[in-house]
Order: structure tokens, then sequence, then C-alpha cells
């Protein structure tokens, strides 16, 4: 996947993202899509007469432009060939392109000639015909760069081109390219590389190279570049100068704690330790582990990021939309797992929000690294707060907010519990005191859904009668929490349950009406009346009304 041997001794270094720069649409990574839409357009000779490639930095947009230009004028080893999705790559054409030094085939930097003048050069130089190529390419990059004028000059000979003449535009941002010059070109968005591509291509470029690389080396190279193959290259370049100056000769080896420390990347492990302190509302200790990655050299920014990026895997494992991993460890896989169980969306959405005003702050602070211990004493102390809407309904009910000071003993405690009412004796009794301060849906959900197993408050472990949701679950806690004015736990689970009031109310009645039944003169009765129904009270009422 070269465009040139490794380098021997005494020649010219090249770096990695020029030395390994596709040279066919084979090497093209993560852009199967618009090689499969070219393939056959070349084969039906349907060729438009210009095209546009959009997308982020480094995905190949110029190296499309130049394989299309390849494969437009390739004429094959025996010099008889046509245009191909497979230029051979030995032809005079495909050699000329691949070194820039093809007479027809005219590369343009927008950036620097954006004005009225230079597309002038391009309108007067199309009228003639190629001097050696089957066709003419004008490759111009980065054509967002342009000037209004030079587009309106463009416009015409874009439209009506020459037979002979193709243009190949490529651009990062193309909402700034005229609509006008859009509607006149074939457009390929062109998509970000996946990083599990993106770390098989760094293995494949570490052993051409003849280094040694830990895949977790690979895949943390992978994730930093963002989708681009030439940002990771660069990444990879660094790491394996990194490396050897950290080995010995050919012996060198691109670990993953390199790359961290090159990066000023956090270890994953010490993010995990961290979340799961920030979860449990250990500030001391959480403030301990981020002084000691600082220590390590790890910016702030880089652990508030990790531990966004922790909130988002969680949230997306607990709704089913992510997958395996490979870069994660077993270990990570676990921890994940174990979190998405735990905890509901509106703890991870209220994470996710602080964290992201945490992130915000640092990167504005003057003092980054006492701006993320405030952050992360606002998540810990935030965390054991009520939604907004509950704080609302606890003060519509007159209850008594318990300041939320730390002790003078310890500026890092936890805040003090609100003061605990009387709990109910009984699971009935809690129950009772919902539908008593107006929490008639929480009750009637109770009294459906949940089977009691152990009652032994602040703690309610329940068997569920039907699936529910951890947000549901987590719903009628803040509930009972509103009303008792303490912390619940409640834990869903397999065991010796009993009914449902509901189950348990429907049994009793079915009970006093087998018995009523049974005595002689209400069997006398429907033995007269065969068409006869018993009815309940609420059975007689709705009868009445419907009468």
């Amino acid at each position: 996947m070269t465009d040139s041997p490794p380098n021997s001794t005494g020649s010219a270094y090249r770096v990695l993202a020029r030395k390994y720069r596709p040279q066919t649409f084979g090497e093209l990574i993560g852009q199967d899509a618009m090689v499969q839409t070219l393939g056959n357009a070349i084969r039906r000779g349907r060729l438009a007469h210009a095209f546009l490639m959009t997308g982020v930095r480094g995905v190949g947009k110029t190296s499309t432009a130049r394989l299309i230009a390849k494969a437009l004028n390739c004429i094959g080893p025996d010099g008889q060939g046509g245009p191909t999705i497979d230029p051979c790559g030995q032809c005079e054409p495909c050699k000329a392109i691949a070194e820039g030094r093809h007479i027809d085939v005219i590369e343009m930097d927008a950036a620097s000639h954006t004005g009225v003048d230079d597309v002038r050069e391009i309108i007067e130089a199309v009228r003639y015909a190629a001097v050696s190529a089957r066709y003419k390419v004008y490759i111009i990059d980065e054509v967002h760069m342009l000037s209004k004028n030079a587009f309106n000059a463009l416009l015409k000979t874009l439209e009506e081109p020459p037979a002979h003449v193709k243009f190949l535009f490529a651009t990062t941002e193309v909402n700034k390219v005229p609509v006008t010059v859009l509607s006149r070109c074939q457009r390929f968005d062109l998509r970000r590389i996946s990083a599990e591509k993106l770390a098989a291509h760094f293995a494949h470029v570490v052993a051409q190279e003849g280094v040694a690389a830990e895949e977790e080396a690979l895949a943390l190279i992978a994730q930093a570049a963002e989708g681009s193959a030439r940002d990771g290259l660069s990444i990879l370049d660094q790491a394996i100068a990194h490396a050897e100056t950290e080995g010995a000769g050919d012996a060198s080896l691109v670990t993953a704690q390199q790359v961290r420390d090159m990066l000023g990347l956090s270890d994953r492990g010490a993010i995990r330790r961290l979340f799961a302190l920030l979860l449990e509302g250990d500030a001391s200790g959480a403030l301990a582990l981020m002084r000691e990655q600082h220590d390590l050299g790890v910016e702030p920014l880089a652990v508030l990021r990790g531990l966004l990026e922790t909130v988002h895997g969680v949230t997306l494992l607990k709704a089913g939309g992510r997958g395996s991993d490979p870069a994660q460890s077993v270990e990570e896989r676990e921890a994940f797992a174990e979190w998405a169980s735990q905890l509901g969306f509106a703890p991870l959405h209220r994470l996710w929000q602080l964290l992201l005003k945490g992130h915000d702050e640092v990167v504005r602070a003057a003092m980054p690294a006492e701006a993320a211990d405030m952050a992360l004493l606002r998540l810990i102390h935030a965390a054991s707060l009520p939604d907004p809407s509950d704080l609302a309904r606890l003060l519509e009910g007159g209850a008594q907010i318990a300041s939320a000071a730390p002790p003078a003993s310890s500026a890092a405690a936890p805040s003090p519990a609100p003061p605990a009412a009387a709990m109910p004796s009984s699971f009935e009794a809690l129950v009772q005191a919902l539908w008593d301060r107006n929490k008639g849906l929480i009750a009637d959900e109770i009294e459906h859904f949940v089977r009691p197993i152990r009652y032994a408050p602040p703690e309610l472990d329940f068997e569920p009668a039907k699936p529910m949701a951890q947000d549901q679950i987590d719903r009628i806690r803040l509930a009972i929490e509103e009303v008792t004015r303490g912390r619940w736990q409640m834990r869903a689970m397999s065991g010796d349950a009993q009914p449902t009031i509901i189950e348990r109310r429907e049994h009793a009645e079915q009970q006093a009406r087998d018995a009523l039944l049974g005595l002689p003169v209400m069997q006398a009765a429907m033995q007269a009346f065969p068409d006869a129904e018993l009815l309940g009270a609420d059975d007689t009422a709705k009868w009445s009304e419907s009468a």
C-alpha cells in the first residue's frame, strides 16, 4: 500500500501519511459504496464531467481525485487499455499521475488561488485538447475557498465542458460551495473511517515498517484519529519515533502506555476507578485519584473527556445501541454492563449534563486542574439531589429541605440526608401513605406490579409481576423517598414473593363470592333464576348507570 519502497539507508525519510497514500481503489479504506458507484459508472461509460468529494480531513478526498484521474487515463501495461476501476499503476500515465508530473492532470490549491484570474486560466486552457492523456483532468483542492466571482466565472465551463475535460473537486466544507456548483457535480460524501478499520490498517503499516506495536496502542491511536487516516498515521509516526527512543534499535515496541503518555491520555482503568468513586459519592477518593492523574501528566480535560465517553458508552449499552467494541478490555465490558444494569436513564443523563458543563468550564478556566476538581465535587453532591420536578413537588408540599453544607470537620464529606419521617410499618401501610399524599398513580403501579419479597425500611426487595424498566423502578423509588423523607433501595429479583395487593384483593373477593354462592338460599335463588348473575357493589353501580 505504499507509493514507494520502504526507506533505505541514506534516502530521505517520507512520513507515513505520504508513504502509505492509497494507489488503487482497493487500498482506499472505508469508502466501499463510492468505489462501487465509480466502478459501475466506468464500466457502463456513464462518466460525469465533474465530481465533488466531500468529507472530514484525512479520509481520502484528494487521493480519490488522483485515483479517478488514473482510472480515466490508464492505458494498461500493453498500452491498449481503456478507463478502468483498477488502474494498472505500471503504464506511463499511472506513474506520472502518481508522481504528480503528468502534464494533463493539473492540481490547484483553491486556498492560495482564490480569484477570478486563477479560474480564467482554467477557462482558457480547457479549450485545448490533452497533450498525451485520454482526458485533461483538473483537481481543485479545498474548492470552497474560491471567491464568489471565481465560482460564477467557472459555472458556464463547469456545466458544458469539452468532452476531453473532467473536473475533480475536494472540500471539507461543502456547505460553503454554492448550490449552482453542487448541481453541476456528481457528489460523493466520503465517510469517517471506523476505528476498527483504522487499527487494522495501522497494524499493516507497522508490520511493513518492521516495528512491533501492542494491539491496545493501535486501538488508542485509531480512536485519537477520529476517523482520519492521515491524522492516525501522523500519530503513529510520532509513536514509532517515541518508541525508538525507549527501545533498542530494531527491537522497539509501541506500547499503549507510551501512546497515552505521548497524547496525554488517561489510563482507561483509572477512568473507570474514578467513575466508580463518583457513583459512590467518595469525594476524597475522587480528588486523590484526580491529583494522581495530574501528577502523571494527564490533562484534566482528558480526564473529563474520558468520563464523558464512559457515560456515553454505558448509556448506549443500556439502550441496546452498542455492540462489542474491540478496543475495550474484558474488565471494561464487564464494568459497563454492571453500570448499565444499575443506573437508570435519568441519572445517566444528569451525569452527562454535569460532566459536559464541567468540560466547558475547564476549557475556559485559567486554572484547569482546580476547575476539574470543582466539577467533580459538584457532580458528587448534585447526584444526591432530587430532580427539579421532584424538588418543586417537595416545596409545594411544605417539606423542609435539609442544608447541604458539609460539616466543618471535613470539607469533602457527603451532605446529610433530609430528616427521615417515621417509616411505614408494613408494605401495605407504605402504599396507603402514597395514596394519602396524592401519589395515586405510583400507588396504583405498586398495587398492580410489585410482589414484595422483603420489606425492611428503607429497603424493599420485590418480584415484578411484569417486566419493569429501570426508569419505572426509579420513579417509584423517588416517590417513596419523597413521602418517607428517606433514602431507599429497591431491588427487583426472583424469590419467594407474596402476591401483589391487587392479586390478594381479587383472591379475597373470589373467596367471599364463593362463600356467598355456597349458601343454601343463594343456591335456591340461582336455580330459580338460571340467567341471574351475582354482581359486586361496583358492578351494581355500573349496571344502574347503563340501565
